[in-house]
């Protein structure tokens, strides 16, 4: 019995060190992305990406997140979170060629972000204003999200540019609907 349960906590732990030094690994490359970026702004690390087995517990943790926040202020700086990470993610699985992966990681970046608009307009009708610079940074993420399309657009096949250029069509959409908050 003993060695069964000696077993099972040292597979755990292996699995524990190396998804840690995976992570390390990958936030080092991470840096060096970010520095060669026009807009700076410094999109949040995806942690796992789509393509690991283990992801399925990052989207049911993200969805109870979703779920479990109630403000609307709150809602907006998660799914900014949200959205930036699966941006991010994008060029981490363009980087590995999984093209079409990365296009549709963006895209549900895209959908989230665009929910912050019409949050931040309900939350202003109650009478409760964003943060100071909440906005601000809003619009600078958009412009980074412009750069990762343009990046994708430079990167995908031709087969996968005019998805891309519809998820460009939302993040265009979103830039006009930040100007009027």
């Amino acid at each position: 019995m003993t060695k069964k349960i000696a077993f099972g906590l040292s597979v755990f732990l292996f699995f524990i060190f190396v998804f840690t030094g995976f992570y390390c690994l990958n936030f080092f490359e991470s840096e060096t992305v970010l520095a060669q970026e026009k807009v700076a702004y410094n999109l949040s690390y995806p942690g796992i990406l789509p393509d690991h087995p283990l992801y399925f517990i990052k989207t049911i943790r993200d969805r109870l997140l979703d779920f479990g926040t109630r403000d609307y202020i709150k809602k907006a700086q998660l799914y900014l979170l949200f959205s930036d990470k699966r941006a991010n993610a994008s060029l981490f699985l363009i980087k590995k060629g999984k093209n079409k992966q990365a296009v549709t990681v963006f895209s549900k970046g895209e959908k989230y972000f665009l929910k912050i608009p019409s949050l931040l307009t309900t939350a202003k009708k109650q009478g409760i204003s964003p943060p100071a610079g909440f906005v601000e940074k809003l619009k600078l993420s958009n412009q980074k999200h412009q750069e990762v399309g343009q990046e994708l657009l430079k990167t995908v096949p031709q087969s996968q540019i005019d998805e891309v250029k519809k998820v460009m069509k939302i993040t265009q959409e979103i830039r006009v609907l930040l100007e009027k908050l």
